[in-house]
C-alpha cells in the first residue's frame, strides 16, 4: 500500500489493521528510516534566513500553504475546530501547541488553521528528504531537530527567537510517530524534554487534540471526518523549578490530550498489539 493512499483514499477495512510491539513503534517510515540511514542537515543549514528573498519567499509561500490549507482541511476532512478563543490568554506572547499525530498531511495543516498566528513546527530533519515538498518545509514553517551540538544549539536560538521576540506559535507532536487514524494518545516518548521551551521562556502551553467521526455522506467510501479541540493555557509556576515545570506540564498537556481523546467516535483503523 502506499504511502500518500493510507492518507488520502479509502482502503478495504481487511488492510486497516496494523500490530505493534510498543507505542515507539513506528508504522510509517521513509525511505532513509527503513534504510537505517542517519540523516542530516544540509551544511550551512540556516534556521532563520538572512536573505531579505528568501524571508520574502517564505511569506508568501506560507500564505498560500495558509490559503490551501483551509481548502483541503474543510472540504476534504470536513474539519471542525472548537477552543480556538482560549489562545487569546497569550495575547502579547508567543506560546506552545502540542498536538497528537495521526495524520501527516493533516498534521501539517491543522495547527495552522487552529492557531492565531505563523506556526513553526518541529519535525525531524528526515522529513527534508521527502520527495518534492522536503525542501519546502523550512520555508512553511518546519523547524528540523539539531543533529549535532552545534545544529542542537543554534535550533535553540531560534527558537527562543520565534517564541519571545517574534511571538509567534510552536507546534510539537510529543508522540513522535505518526499512527493513522489511532484515536488514543500515546506516551510521550521524549517525556517533558521538548517543554523546556515554554519553561525556560516563560510562556503558556496549549493543547490541539484531533478526533475521528463518520462521516454524513459516503463520497469517500468510510474515510472519517475530523474534529479537534483547543485546550489550554497551561502556565509555569514560578515558584516550581524548571524540572518540576517541565514535569507538570507535561502531564497537564497528555491529561488534556486524554480528556478530549474522548470525543473520538469512530475508529477507522485498529491497533493490535503483538
Amino acid at each position: 500500500m502506499a504511502k500518500a493512499e493510507l492518507f488520502q483514499k479509502d482502503i478495504p477495512k481487511s488492510e486497516r489493521v496494523f500490530y505493534y510491539e510498543s507505542e515507539e513503534d513506528d508504522p510509517i517510515k521513509t525511505e532513509e528510516q527503513e534504510r537505517k540511514e542517519k540523516v542530516t542537515l544540509p551544511e550551512g543549514y540556516e534556521y532563520i534566513p538572512k536573505n531579505i528573498f528568501v524571508k520574502l519567499y517564505a511569506k508568501i509561500l506560507f500564505r498560500f500553504f495558509w490559503v490551501f490549507g483551509q481548502w483541503y482541511e474543510r472540504c476534504y476532512w470536513q474539519l471542525k475546530i472548537h477552543g480556538r478563543e482560549k489562545l487569546k490568554e497569550a495575547k502579547g506572547k508567543g506560546y506552545v501547541m502540542y498536538a497528537n499525530h495521526t495524520n501527516p498531511f493533516h498534521d501539517v495543516f491543522g495547527p495552522a488553521l487552529a492557531a492565531d498566528r505563523k506556526i513553526y513546527t518541529v519535525i525531524s530533519p528526515v522529513n527534508l528528504k521527502i520527495p518534492g515538498i522536503g525542501k519546502f518545509l523550512p520555508l512553511i514553517g518546519g523547524v528540523p531537530l539539531g543533529t549535532n551540538p552545534e545544529e542542537k544549539k543554534a535550533m535553540n536560538e531560534a527558537v527562543d527567537t520565534r517564541l519571545v521576540k517574534q511571538k509567534k506559535c510552536l507546534v510539537i507532536y510529543p508522540e513522535a510517530h505518526v499512527w493513522p487514524y489511532y484515536t488514543g494518545i500515546r506516551k510521550f516518548p521524549a517525556g517533558d524534554r521538548s517543554f523546556k521551551y515554554a519553561v525556560r521562556n516563560n510562556l503558556p502551553v496549549f493543547t490541539m487534540t484531533t478526533t475521528y467521526q463518520r462521516r454524513k455522506n459516503k463520497k469517500k467510501g468510510d474515510l472519517p471526518r475530523m474534529t479537534a479541540y483547543v485546550d489550554g493555557p497551561f502556565w509555569p509556576d514560578p515558584k516550581k523549578s524548571e524540572d518540576e515545570n517541565r514535569a507538570m506540564l507535561a502531564r497537564k498537556a497528555y491529561d488534556s490530550m486524554v480528556k478530549w481523546s474522548k470525543k473520538n467516535t469512530y475508529n477507522y483503523f485498529e491497533y493490535k498489539k503483538k
